[in-house]
């Protein structure tokens, strides 16, 4: 480009970033907090390493991708031009590209799928110029799957231009001038071959449970030069799963924790639910609702007003409006065991269990799935859970649960049996030898009286008596408000363990025509809830526990005043 019309200012730094900015700092725009750290880490950071002829913009091909766009697609918003300026920021020393991760995350609606069809279409041409340079996109579900996929063969079956310079396929598009390839898969971790890859891009990213997914498609990659990742997506239900660690790696980032980090942080979301009040703020989980708005943005906004005016009257409308339209995650407090931030408060140290009384609650109700078993302490007004689980590897290796299962194993949480079923002598040898390592005693051992007779004869073998519960319903009804207020209060405590986090929110409140709650699966395969059930069990009978304890004391005082 000649200097009359080149795109950089005499930093080096393009106009569509630098006129982003200015739109912020002129109050024409609202950012919510993380691009406004964004805006200052560039500022501290990459702007200076740019002025200095360490890093440089690739001015040509940030034009070109931006023609490309705008000829066979839509009229680009200026902070997508701002983001497809820095996946062509390289080094100067060896003109590699500096960013090799994009997160994109906004509100549903917000054109990061359309941003990612054109960043991808433009990547595999001629246009860029690399060779063999294949892409993929990755989903949980193949319509999602297909999105982008299928925004680009519509594209190119709507030019003739682009017809000859590309081959199609139902499932494959191919550039004749580079020979790269681009596709779609969906998640099946145990069946995909990552093969090498010039760019991957993981969409729906809130649904991923583990890294699973993500590590199979960039095993291969680092290969092909300028390789890149870009995970898009709205926050979603998922918790403690891979996006939360995403987020949290984000956040450093920003926060500059990480200043040599090569991922690029672009993240949309309300700073406070309380803001959704004022629509004003809207554009900063939705950045295409900066003014002016395109026709496109304007069709969109209305129809938010009106999904905006209904949500106060259910919760799951209001839950679903917060986290998928302003990308701030809620839970309909009405179906849920507790929010997530009170699940996570019980990750606090365990006290010293030596030589207490417990209640053991067990959860026996699939003998090919999982179980669990526990014992329920009361310490200092706490509800201390100390327990174990059993899976069968048979039901693992049929069913993809997602979360990380062995790794839970290798941390204790739980033990993988290779047999038929998972045989309940188990549970009682792990009752044994945590009495012994731990000098306990058990109260009371409760169980659903639905697993009962086949699990007694195990139990009693070995001189513990079980206690069946009846009813179970019954049971929820009664303990559903002590669960409420010992989780708001925070005083239930099982240390770091991610199985019982996961368990628990998996477990759903089913609320009867009579108001009282039961708690379901939300999924009555994928989504474990075994621990949380065996916790229950036990909480039945937990303030016998107590009054056992206090009745131990007085005796030893008694005992000690002669």
């Amino acid at each position: 480009m000649t200097a009359e019309n080149s795109i950089l200012n005499k930093n080096g730094v393009p106009s569509f970033v630098t006129d982003y900015i200015d739109s912020y700092k002129n109050n024409n725009i609202v950012l919510n907090t993380e691009r406004i750290k964004l805006i200052k880490l560039l500022e501290k950071s990459i702007f200076k390493r740019v002025e200095s002829g360490d890093l440089y913009f690739d001015e040509e091909h940030i034009s070109k991708c931006i023609k490309f766009a705008e000829k066979w697609y839509f009229p680009l918003q200026p902070f997508q031009k701002f983001i497809i300026s820095f996946i062509f920021l390289f080094h100067s020393h060896n003109n590699r590209s500096y960013y090799k991760e994009f997160l994109i995350m906004m509100g549903r609606g917000g054109g990061k799928n359309g941003l990612i069809s054109v960043i991808s279409h433009y990547l595999i041409s001629e246009l860029h110029g690399i060779e063999n340079y294949n892409g993929s996109v990755v989903a949980n579900s193949e319509e999602q799957a297909k999105t982008s996929f299928e925004e680009i063969y519509d594209s190119i079956n709507a030019a003739t231009t682009l017809q000859r310079a590309f081959y199609k396929t139902k499932l494959e598009i191919k550039s004749n001038g580079t020979n790269s390839k681009f596709k779609f898969h969906t998640a099946n971790p145990k069946t995909k071959d990552g093969g090498r890859q010039g760019f991957v891009i993981f969409d729906e990213i809130h649904a991923y449970e583990s890294s699973d997914l993500v590590n199979v498609y960039t095993s291969g990659m680092g290969k092909k030069k300028d390789s890149r990742k870009f995970y898009i997506g709205t926050d979603g239900y998922v918790r403690d799963g891979y996006l939360d660690n995403m987020k949290r790696i984000a956040n450093n980032i920003l926060d500059g924790e990480h200043p040599d980090s090569k991922m690029f942080v672009f993240i949309c979301k309300l700073d406070d639910e309380k803001e959704v009040a004022d629509q004003k703020n809207w554009e900063k989980a939705n950045p295409m609702f900066s003014q002016p708005m395109s026709e496109y943005a304007e069709i969109l906004f209305e129809e938010i007003q009106e999904e905006y005016m209904k949500f106060n009257y259910d919760g799951t409308s209001r839950a679903e409006f917060m986290t998928k339209r302003m990308n701030l995650p809620e839970e309909d407090l009405e179906k849920i065991v507790a929010t997530w931030e009170d699940i996570m408060k019980t990750n606090r140290p365990m006290p010293l269990l030596n030589n207490r009384t417990a209640v053991v609650g067990v959860d026996y109700a699939n003998t090919v799935d999982f179980a669990a078993i526990g014992f329920l302490f009361r310490v200092d007004n706490n509800y201390i859970w100390h327990s174990h689980q059993f899976a069968r590897r048979g039901f693992l290796d049929k069913v993809s649960l997602g979360p990380p299962i062995e790794e839970w194993e290798k941390e204790g949480h739980l033990t993988i049996v290779d047999t038929p079923t998972i045989a309940p002598e188990l549970m009682v040898e792990w009752i044994q030898k945590e009495c012994r390592r731990l000098n306990l005693r058990v109260h009371k051992v409760m169980i659903d009286r639905f697993r009962y007779d086949i699990t007694r004869p195990a139990f009693q073998g070995a001189g513990i008596e079980l206690e069946p519960l009846n009813y179970m319903k019954s049971v929820h009804a009664q303990i559903s408000p002590r669960v409420e207020m010992i989780f708001n209060n925070h005083q239930v405590i099982w240390g770091d363990n991610p199985l019982m986090r996961w368990n628990t929110n998996n477990t759903a409140v089913k609320i009867g025509k009579d108001g009282n709650k039961e708690f379901i699966k939300k999924d009555p395969v994928r989504r474990k809830t075994d621990g949380f059930h065996a916790f229950l069990h036990a909480l039945y009978r937990s303030d016998e526990v107590l009054q056992k304890d206090i009745n131990k004391s007085l005796d030893m005082m008694d005992a000690m005043l002669g």
